[in-house]
């Protein structure tokens, strides 16, 4: 029996170590959104906002916070503003002394993972998103994507302030604590964290088939 277990399992670890030293991570999905959202905005004659690296971090935390609780997206529920200084910035090691304003917050939650053009999309998702979008109170931007539970539902939030380049949402040391699972943009780290989960959760769904399967075959 334990035979049967190593010889089910080995070819699942042998795959996870190869996505991990093998697969060339290229791209950002918050950073490929925040380029979706400025390119809008530019198309609409509003300038193009600075990507904020502190307060994309932030926008991390600020899905977190929801637990992984879809359906509490779009309701009166959200993050206290207390936890802003409390919570998000020390996790992130942003200097609370340096928090800016948040003009405007936009969030959304799916059950499977999709490209950051169509998550850019689902957050238009009425004139009040779009209002939002093209404040020309905004100065700057962060943005940031994760799963749940090795999977999904997967959120994707976009996080607005008025503050200035250089002096707001500052990290200790200059740089923003890099927070996995998830993704946040600015951060000049290549990072496919959401898509990963959602393979890494199909990858334990097929090997917890194939185990139940040889279960059977093997009178378990």
């Amino acid at each position: 029996m334990a035979m049967v277990l190593w010889l089910l399992f080995s070819p699942f670890l042998f795959l996870s170590v190869s996505a991990n030293t093998q697969t060339k991570v290229t791209d950002n999905p918050a950073d490929e959104l925040v380029a979706a959202l400025n390119a809008n905005r530019t198309a609409h004659k509003s300038s193009a906002l600075t990507d904020n690296p502190g307060l994309a971090c932030i926008a991390l935390q600020y899905i977190k916070a929801y637990q992984g609780d879809c359906k509490a997206v779009g309701e009166a529920k959200k993050p206290a503003d207390s936890e802003f200084a409390e919570t998000f910035a020390p996790d992130c090691g942003v200097e609370a002394s340096t928090l800016s304003p948040i003009t405007g917050r936009l969030l959304g939650c799916q059950s499977k993972y999709v490209k950051p053009s169509e998550a850019f999309s689902m957050l238009m998702k009425n004139e009040k998103s779009l209002e939002i979008l093209y404040n020309k109170n905004h100065t700057e931007v962060g943005a940031g994507v994760t799963g749940s539970d090795g999977g999904g539902p997967y959120f994707w939030c976009v996080l607005f302030s008025n503050g200035k380049h250089n002096s707001s949402f500052v990290a200790q040391g200059g740089v923003a604590k890099i927070s996995r699972p998830g993704c946040f943009s600015g951060a000049n780290d290549e990072c496919s964290g959401a898509n990963d989960l959602s393979r890494l959760h199909q990858m334990w769904l097929y090997a917890i088939t194939a185990f139940v399967a040889a279960g059977y075959a093997f009178g378990m």
